[in-house]
C-alpha cells in the first residue's frame, strides 16, 4: 500500500536501520505513516507484531491507531502488537514487575481527587488553590524525574523546602497505601530500569521497535523511558512537530526534539510538509505566524487543495456582539452552502470564553457539543458516591475504600490509614480485610479502630441488601446514613454545594430509571458505571452539532470552517504567558488554531471586554500583525484596509501601521 503515500512518507515507512525523527506538520498524514509502517514492518521486514509498540498520548489516539492497523493488516499477524498511551505502557510494566518495585499485585491507582485529599492532610489546609498548586508542583517534580530526596537537597527557599517535605510525605503515604498516582506510572518504570539492568534488558528485547506519536509533548521522564527502551538498538521512529508543542505548562519539553540529535548521533530526520487538510491561504497564514518563532527545524507547509477563501479578521464591539456574530455568520453560511452544523467549530483560549457563545447558540437554536468539558462521572461528588458503590461491589478496591472512609470524615486520618496500609502490604491483603485483623487494634487508637469497624460493618450490611433491593432507594438510604448532604454544605459555599447535591440526586434518579427499565440492582449499576466511564466519548456517530473547544483540546482535530474568537492581547497571547516570557508557546497555540481549519477561517477580537465587572478597552492580538496582509479580509477598526488593492509589501506595511497601537514587534 506504499504507493498511496507521498515520497517523504514512503521514506519514513521504509527507514528501519536506526533512529528516525519524522517532523510531521499539521495535517501531513502522520497517523497514516505510523500505521503503514507497522504493517510494513510485520509484512515485509520480518518483525513480529509482539515486538513493536506504538505509543500515543490519549486513549482516543491509541484507539484510532489500533482500528487503522486492523483495517490494513491480517488480524492474526497483528496479534501481540502494543498500541497504548505512555501511561498504559507504564502500567503494564509495573503490573509485570510489581515485586521488584515492592508492590503487591493488586496495587491501586489514585486519581487527582485522591491526590488532593492526601496532600490536603499533609499540608494541613483546605485551601483549594494551595492544595492544587502543591499537587501541580509535585507532579512537575515527578515529570522532571526528581525524587523527594533530590528535591529536599535542591531546595533553595522555605517554600521549596515545604514542597519537598510534602512530596516526601506524599510518596511515603502512597507506598503505605500500596498505591500509585498518574505520574508514577512513568516514573516508577524509569526508576526500576535505572536500578535493575536485567529487567531493563528483558523489556528491551520484548519491545524491539518503538513508534512514538506527538513526540514534542513528551516530558523529561517519558523521554528517559524512550531512551532506556531503545538504547540497545536505537530502533525507533519519533513523530512530532515543534510548531505544535503547546503543553509546556504540564511538563512537556520541546527540547526533547533537540536532545534526540545529541543522544542518537545517527538520527535521520524526514520532514512531512505536504498538508492534506487545508487550503493554501490558511497554510500561508499559519506559516507566516509560526515563522516568527525561532525554529529547531525549518519547514513550510504546502497543499494542493486550491487557494481557498480569504481569511476574515473582524473586530466586534464587545463579547456579546462577538457571540452574536458567530451565530449569525454560521447560520448564514450554513444556509448558503447547505453544510451541516458539525462542519463548524468555535475555538477559544480559555473555557470562560465559551459561556456567552453558548448563550447565543442556544438563542438561535444551534446545536453544539462541548469538547474537553468535565464528564458527569468525573465530578467530585459523583466520584464520592461511586467510591461507596465500588466498595460495596468489590471490598478489595483500595482506592474506593480510601475515598469512602474519608468522605465524610470519620476521624480516620492519614496516620491511621498509613498504619492500615502497612498492615495490608505486610499481609498482602486489601485495606478492608486489614480492618478485620486482630493485630490492628494494638496499632491504632481506640476511637479510630472503632470508626473503622463501624464503617466496614455498614458496608457489609449494604452488600447483603445490594443484590435484591431497589438501587435508587438503597442509594438514598446510604446517603442519608452518611449524612452526605450536610457534609457538602459544610465543606463548600451554599451555591456550589446546592449544585453538587443536585448532581447526586440526578444520579439517584438515574438509578431509579435503570432499575425500572432493566431491573438493575446496586451491584449491576456499579459495574455498568465503570464501563460507561471507560467507554465515554466512544460514540460511533458524532452528533450534527457545532463543536466548541479550547485551542488545547482542539489539537489533532480538523473542521471545514473555524471561528477563532477572542484574539486579543491578554487572551491570546494570555497575560500570564506574556508576563512569564512564554509568548512563543502562545504563538504555537495560534498556529494550532489556524491549522484546524480546512476551508474557512474567521478570526475575531473585541474592542472592549468586561473584566472583573469593569469594561476595559482591548488591543488586537500581536499575532494578527503577523498574518499575511494579502490573504486576509479585515473589518472593524481596520476597515480602512479592507478591499484596497495593494502589493504584498505595501499591505504588510499598512497592516503594521494600523496595528501599531499594540506596541509590540513581530516575533516578540
Amino acid at each position: 500500500m506504499l504507493h498511496t503515500l507521498n515520497s517523504p512518507q514512503q521514506a519514513a515507512v521504509r527507514h528501519l536501520d536506526g533512529p528516525l525523527l519524522v517532523l510531521a506538520g499539521a495535517g501531513s498524514g502522520k497517523t497514516r505513516v505510523i500505521t503503514q509502517k507497522i504493517a510494513y514492518m510485520v509484512e515485509h521486514a520480518g518483525y513480529e507484531a509482539r515486538h513493536i509498540a506504538a505509543i500515543t498520548f490519549t486513549n482516543k489516539a491509541a484507539r484510532e491507531m489500533q482500528e487503522r492497523v486492523h483495517g490494513i493488516m491480517d488480524p492474526a499477524r497483528s496479534k501481540g502488537l502494543i498500541v497504548s498511551t505512555f501511561h498504559s505502557l507504564g502500567l503494564q510494566i509495573i503490573r509485570t514487575e510489581h515485586a521488584a518495585l515492592g508492590y503487591k499485585p493488586r496495587f491501586s491507582i489514585l486519581d487527582a481527587a485522591d491526590a488532593m485529599k492526601i496532600v490536603s492532610d499533609i499540608i494541613g489546609t483546605t485551601d483549594k488553590d494551595e492544595i492544587r498548586a502543591t499537587v501541580g508542583t509535585i507532579s512537575r517534580l515527578k515529570n522532571d524525574f526528581m525524587s523527594p530526596e533530590v528535591a529536599l537537597m535542591n531546595a533553595q527557599s522555605d517554600g521549596e523546602l515545604r514542597i519537598a517535605r510534602a512530596y516526601a510525605a506524599y510518596q511515603s503515604t502512597l507506598f503505605a497505601y500500596q498505591a500509585v498516582d498518574f505520574d508514577d506510572l512513568i516514573r516508577l518504570p524509569v526508576e526500576l530500569f535505572d536500578r535493575e539492568v536485567d529487567i531493563l534488558t528483558k523489556w528491551q528485547l520484548r519491545l524491539r521497535y518503538l513508534l512514538i506519536d506527538e513526540y514534542q509533548d513528551t516530558n523529561v521522564c517519558q523521554y528517559r523511558l524512550v531512551k532506556q527502551l531503545t538504547h540497545l538498538h536505537g530502533k525507533f521512529t519519533a513523530v512530532g512537530d515543534d510548531d505544535q508543542s503547546i503543553y509546556a505548562w504540564r511538563g512537556a519539553n520541546v527540547e526533547n526534539l533537540a536532545l534526540l540529535k545529541q543522544d542518537f548521533p545517527r538520527l535521520e530526520v524526514i520532514k512531512l510538509e505536504q498538508n492534506y487538510r487545508s487550503t493554501s491561504r490558511i497554510l500561508k497564514a499559519a506559516n507566516a505566524v509560526i515563522g516568527n518563532n525561532p525554529k529547531l527545524f525549518e519547514k513550510q507547509l504546502w497543499s494542493e487543495l486550491g487557494i481557498g477563501d480569504p481569511i476574515s479578521v473582524v473586530e466586534m464591539k464587545d463579547e456579546e456582539h462577538e457571540a452574536e456574530m458567530v451565530a449569525m455568520r454560521l447560520l448564514a453560511h450554513k444556509f448558503e452552502n447547505r453544510t451541516k452544523f458539525s462542519d463548524y467549530a468555535v475555538l477559544y483560549r480559555g473555557n470562560h470564553q465559551a459561556r456567552i457563545i453558548e448563550g447565543q447558540l442556544r438563542n438561535h437554536k444551534i446545536p453544539y457539543q462541548m469538547s474537553g468539558g468535565q464528564s458527569f462521572f468525573d465530578k467530585a461528588e459523583i466520584k464520592d458516591v461511586l467510591g461507596y458503590l465500588r466498595l460495596i461491589a468489590n471490598e478489595k478496591d483500595d482506592p474506593a475504600f480510601i475515598r469512602a472512609v474519608t468522605t465524610p470524615k470519620r476521624g480516620v486520618g492519614n496516620v491511621t490509614l498509613e498504619k492500615l496500609g502497612g498492615l495490608a502490604a505486610d499481609r498482602k491483603i486489601s485495606l478492608f480485610e486489614a480492618v478485620q485483623m486482630p493485630s490492628l487494634e494494638a496499632m491504632v487508637q481506640s476511637a479510630q479502630y472503632e470508626a473503622l469497624q463501624i464503617f466496614c460493618a455498614f458496608i457489609q450490611r449494604l452488600q447483603g441488601r445490594a443484590t435484591h433491593e431497589p438501587a435508587g432507594a438503597l442509594l438514598r438510604e446510604m446517603l442519608a446514613a452518611i449524612d452526605y448532604e450536610t457534609w457538602l454544605y459544610e465543606s463548600d459555599e451554599p451555591r456550589p454545594a446546592e449544585a453538587r447535591w443536585k448532581n447526586v440526586q440526578e444520579l439517584a434518579a438515574w438509578f431509579d430509571k435503570r432499575a425500572e427499565e432493566n431491573g438493575d440492582n446496586l451491584i449491576d449499576m456499579a459495574q455498568k458505571i465503570a464501563l460507561i466511564t471507560l467507554l465515554e466519548g466512544r460514540n460511533d456517530e458524532a452528533p450534527d452539532a457545532v463543536r466548541m473547544s479550547t485551542l488545547h483540546a482542539s489539537k489533532g482535530l480538523e473542521y471545514p470552517h473555524v471561528f477563532l474568537i477572542g484574539c486579543e492581547e491578554g487572551i491570546l497571547p494570555h497575560q500570564q504567558s506574556i508576563d512569564s516570557g512564554m509568548v512563543e508557546e502562545e504563538r504555537r497555540l495560534m498556529y494550532v488554531g489556524i491549522t484546524r481549519a480546512q476551508r474557512g477561517l474567521t478570526i475575531s477580537y473585541c474592542g472592549k471586554r468586561k473584566r472583573a465587572g469593569e469594561w476595559q478597552i482591548t488591543e488586537p492580538s500581536r499575532f494578527l500583525l503577523e498574518l499575511p496582509a494579502e490573504e486576509i479580509r479585515i473589518s472593524g477598526r481596520l476597515a480602512s484596509y479592507k478591499n484596497v488593492a495593494v502589493t504584498k509589501e505595501e499591505g504588510k506595511a499598512k497592516l503594521a501601521n494600523l496595528l501599531a497601537g499594540l506596541g509590540a514587534k513581530p516575533g516578540v
